[in-house]
């Protein structure tokens, strides 16, 4: 069996590679640190490398772990903006990902961070624990009837169009590759960022995409729009997202992806001081609702994600081409 350095792993991940790997021939070692330039040496001896989104693909983590004997990266998640593609190939390491795993994951949650948001559930839950059942500060508002901007209409961005449809939400999309007869609007851009109730971010990280919602962006926004990410947090220029929030601009925002994470999401930070101002005073608002990048995690994407990642390593060993493999040439996306 050709051995697997099994990066950042958690509990959740386990059980559906603890079923899969015998099977595909696999020998992972897991491990909790996240992987980086430090931690490749933990990787030497082992054939392949298996990686999340917050893991530090770099340059120099690439030389290493090549002189360390690997071959392979695996990456357990559909973005690869954390890894230096040109590196790689110059490395002779190949890159395999999971371009889709849940599609309908991803997209439930983005809608969940919507309905709360405008329905300000989440406030209700707090103020109900504490015995207080006053509606005051409560008001809602409706999804049906609203314009909601849809940027990026791959699976998930198609999935989560679908759904505010189902709500009688008018849709606009953009998206460089426009999926026709999907049977919403097509616009461009900054189209899109005007016309706006509901703004939802489903596209990929490239430089081309890096604060997508900018300032002049937040600019050109209606009054009281509804920010919603789960794709990747560069996407959004945050301190100009705070900025906007305290001015009244944006009328809530719902994150579950935030452009400084890496040292925070994932882990148990409550007994420690934040030196994140922006995310501090972001998780003040009580218009702001932010979760640690957990649109993917249900039972189904898990195991959809183990059973692609096992199957390009499988595919890999046994010197067949793989299907998911990305390199230092591909398209910049949305």
């Amino acid at each position: 069996m050709e051995k697997t350095a099994f990066f950042d792993v958690r509990s959740y991940d386990r059980p559906w590679f603890d079923e899969l790997a015998p099977g595909a021939g696999l020998e992972l070692m897991y491990l909790e640190n996240r992987l980086g330039p430090d931690t490749a040496i933990l990787a030497r001896d082992c054939a392949a490398v298996c990686a999340f989104v917050n893991d530090d693909l770099g340059a120099e983590t690439l030389r290493r772990l090549s002189e360390y004997g690997v071959r392979a990266v695996a990456l357990r998640c559909a973005g690869y903006n954390n890894v230096d593609l040109a590196a790689a190939e110059q490395c002779g390491i190949r890159v395999f990902r999971v371009p889709s795993y849940s599609p309908a994951s991803v997209a439930e949650h983005a809608l969940a961070l919507l309905l709360t948001l405008t329905r300000q559930t989440h406030r209700a839950f707090t103020r109900t624990r504490e015995r207080n059942f006053s509606l005051e500060g409560l008001v809602g508002t409706n999804i049906e009837g609203k314009s909601v901007g849809v940027v990026g209409t791959g699976r998930v961005g198609l999935r989560f169009a679908a759904m505010v449809r189902g709500l009688g939400a008018r849709v606009l999309a953009y998206d460089p590759d426009p999926q026709w007869g999907a049977g919403f609007e097509y616009v461009r851009l900054d189209e899109l960022i005007c016309r706006s109730d509901v703004i939802s971010l489903h596209c990929p990280l490239t430089p081309r995409t890096y604060h997508m919602l900018s300032r002049a962006a937040f600019h050109q926004m209606r009054d009281g729009v509804v920010l919603i990410n789960t794709s990747r947090g560069a996407l959004i220029d945050s301190e100009a997202l705070l900025d906007n929030v305290k001015s009244g601009k944006v009328g809530a925002a719902g994150l579950d992806v935030y452009e400084e994470e890496a040292d925070v999401f994932y882990e148990d930070v409550s007994s420690k001081v934040m030196r994140d101002d922006t995310l501090n005073l972001l998780l003040s608002q009580p218009n702001v609702l932010v979760t640690s990048h957990q649109a993917f995690l249900t039972r189904e994407a898990l195991r959809a994600i183990a059973e692609v990642t096992t199957d390009n390593l499988r595919r890999f060993f046994a010197g067949e081409p793989v299907e998911n493999e990305i390199g230092s040439f591909e398209p910049a996306g949305v």
